[in-house]
Formats: structure tokens, C-alpha cells, sequence
């Protein structure tokens, strides 16, 4: 798609003013978004009501609002609610994450788990529990720490009269790779039990996620995601290039590093709390975008879009495999790969049609 259709497809939409205030919205993404929320909010519900003790929406509803039973409290609000709210706050996070690094380096192959984010905040994570064995919270820190520290690597390498999208994507898989040894190197150095832990943290998925892993990702996506929403505007700008958007008043650089920051900190926590899981950040972006016809970051479709794939796939591997408690990055590693070697094809096809 040419530059100049790109931009009309980013400013299509409806204008309205109220008073001396004016704002535009797609329709469709309105629509989609709708559209999204509603299918999240009913596969929420089916997930709390189906399993190997079944209950109705209405017990699930009196649980809710603390008029339940000891037996439908225990298994809504202890062992299928925070586990449903960590899939959530997760998936959200992830998908805007993955938003932010695809819009700002114009590429769908970036995302926080492909150049190194997510590998460097599971090293962090993995030094706290191997060395430590941490709480959540120091966990959380502890990938907060390797996710920046990663980030910053990444940027300087990549840094050369500022940061290209294809330079920071190469170099961001290479510095994954390296990530990657070091964790398995630690696994290896760790005590028995303390190698098991890391092994299956390392998986990612949500089987025993309580409510203090709620509290860890549902602070950092209340204090992040408003920021990203923020700076969605300037986000939209820079997709018409740097040179365009500094015209417009947006210092280019600053903008990249503030949302690179935003979006570390995203993949962060969302490694802390559900571990690494693969692909996600991947591919609900872009498919929020083609949902939408957006050429624009949505980052409030993706975010629905990121949240409803992994609280499917984690009802997936619940019911498919079940009794078995399979983690939901086995699924999503699964599909994620199929995914990338279709976005490979899809893209090369387009450069030989250019």
C-alpha cells in the first residue's frame, strides 16, 4: 500500500464536536471493538461456570457480589476468577506491547517476544526465583529489571542516527538468542526443585495464578496503558514517518523512547505474572488491524483482541486436554507458529509482487 493511502485509511473516520472540543473515531473500529468486548465478556462467563464443577450465572453472579455458598465462593473467587483476570490484564498487555514495537518499527515482526524483550524479563524473573525464591512481587521485579536492561541493549546497538525498525528487529533477535542460553544455562545451575519451578514458569501459562499476581499486572496496566492510549495520537503520527511527524511538532525520538519504555513495561509484567507466552504479542495486533481496516496502531482493539485470544486458548487447553492442566503457552506457541510462517509467506509474496 502506498504511503498516501496509508494515511487516508489512518484519518478515516467520523468527526464529532462537542462544544470547543472535536475528536474523530472509526466506526468500524467502534464496531469491532464492540464486537470484541462482547465476545471476551461471554467467553468470560463460560469459563466461569464450566469445569469439573459446574455452576450457573446466577451462583457465579451471587459469588460475585458475596451472597454465595462456601463451596461456589471458593471455586469463583479463589481458583477461576483471579486466574480469569490474569488472562486479561495479561493478554492486554501483551497485545499493546506488540502494538506499540509494530507501529513504531513499521514492521509485523516486532514484538516484544522476537527481539528480546520478553526473553530478558524472564532472565531477570528467573535469577529471583532460582537465587532467591522470590514472591510475585519480587519476580515482578526482578523481570521489570531484565526486560529494561534488555531494552536498553537493544536500543544502543540498534541506535545509529536514531533507531530503524529493521535494524532493531535484527538485532533484537540476536540479543533473544543469546537471552534465551542464559536462561537455560541458569535452569541448569538451579537446585532440582528450583529448576522445576523455572522450567515450567518458562512455559508461560495461568495454572495457579492467584490474586496477588492480579494485583502485580493490574497495577502496571492501570498506570501503563492510559500512557499508551496518550500517546496513541503521536504513535499515529510517526506511522507517516519521522520526517512528517516533527513537522507536525512531535519530537520524533522522544516519543519512540517513551513508548519503548511503555512497552518493556508491559511485556514485563505480563512475563512475571503469566510467564514468557510465545506469539501472542505477535499476531493480536495484526489481527486488530485487518478486523478493523485500520492502518493506525487501535490500540484498544488490540488490546481486546490480545485479552480474548488467550482466555480462549486458556479454556482451550482446559477442556481439550483435561484432566491434564497443560499450560496455555503450549497453545499459543502452537498456533503462534503457524501464524509467523504465514505472515513470513504473506510478506515475502508482497515483495515479489512489488
Amino acid at each position: 500500500m502506498s504511503a498516501p493511502a496509508r494515511d487516508r485509511r489512518a484519518v478515516r473516520g467520523r468527526v464529532v464536536r462537542t462544544g470547543f472540543v472535536s475528536f474523530r473515531f472509526a466506526e468500524r473500529a467502534v464496531v469491532v471493538g464492540l464486537a470484541l468486548l462482547a465476545a471476551l465478556v461471554g467467553l468470560s462467563l463460560v469459563t466461569m461456570t464450566s469445569g469439573d464443577f459446574e455452576l450457573t450465572v446466577s451462583e457465579v453472579v451471587r459469588s460475585l457480589i458475596g451472597h454465595g455458598d462456601g463451596a461456589s465462593d471458593f471455586i469463583v473467587l479463589t481458583l477461576r476468577l483471579p486466574r480469569l483476570v490474569t488472562g486479561v490484564l495479561v493478554g492486554a498487555a501483551l497485545a499493546v506491547s506488540g502494538g506499540i514495537l509494530q507501529s513504531l518499527s513499521g514492521n509485523p515482526l516486532a514484538s516484544p517476544d522476537i527481539i528480546g524483550f520478553t526473553q530478558g524479563a524472564a532472565t531477570g524473573a528467573i535469577l529471583v526465583i532460582v537465587l532467591v525464591d522470590g514472591s510475585m512481587v519480587q519476580v515482578g521485579a526482578g523481570a521489570l529489571v531484565g526486560g529494561v536492561a534488555t531494552a536498553v541493549v537493544v536500543y544502543l546497538l540498534a541506535f545509529k542516527r536514531g533507531v530503524q525498525g529493521f535494524r532493531l528487529i535484527l538485532i533484537g533477535i540476536g540479543v533473544s538468542f543469546i537471552m534465551l542460553s542464559l536462561n537455560k544455562y541458569l535452569i541448569t545451575r538451579a537446585s532440582l526443585t528450583d529448576a522445576i519451578a523455572a522450567q515450567a514458569w518458562q512455559v508461560g501459562g495461568l495454572n495457579g495464578r492467584g490474586w496477588d499476581h492480579v494485583q502485580v499486572v493490574g497495577v502496571a496496566v492501570a498506570v501503563l496503558l492510559p500512557l499508551a492510549l496518550y500517546f496513541g495520537r503521536r504513535l499515529a503520527l510517526m506511522e507517516m514517518g519521522d520526517a512528517t511527524a516533527k513537522g507536525l511538532g512531535v519530537d520524533s525520538e522522544r516519543t519512540r523512547l517513551v513508548l519503548i519504555a511503555i512497552s518493556v513495561g508491559l511485556a514485563a509484567v505480563a512475563t512475571a505474572a503469566a510467564g514468557p507466552v510465545s506469539f501472542l504479542a505477535l499476531a493480536a495486533p495484526q489481527l486488530a488491524r485487518r478486523l478493523t481496516g485500520s492502518a493506525g496502531a487501535g490500540l484498544v482493539p488490540t488490546a481486546l483482541m490480545g485479552a480474548l485470544l488467550l482466555v480462549a486458548g486458556d479454556f482451550a487447553v482446559q477442556r481439550l486436554f483435561s484432566p491434564a492442566q497443560l499450560p496455555v503457552g503450549i497453545a499459543t506457541g502452537a498456533l503462534g507458529g503457524l501464524y509467523l510462517v504465514w505472515l513470513l509467506a504473506h510478506e515475502w509474496r508482497r515483495g515479489i509482487a512489488r
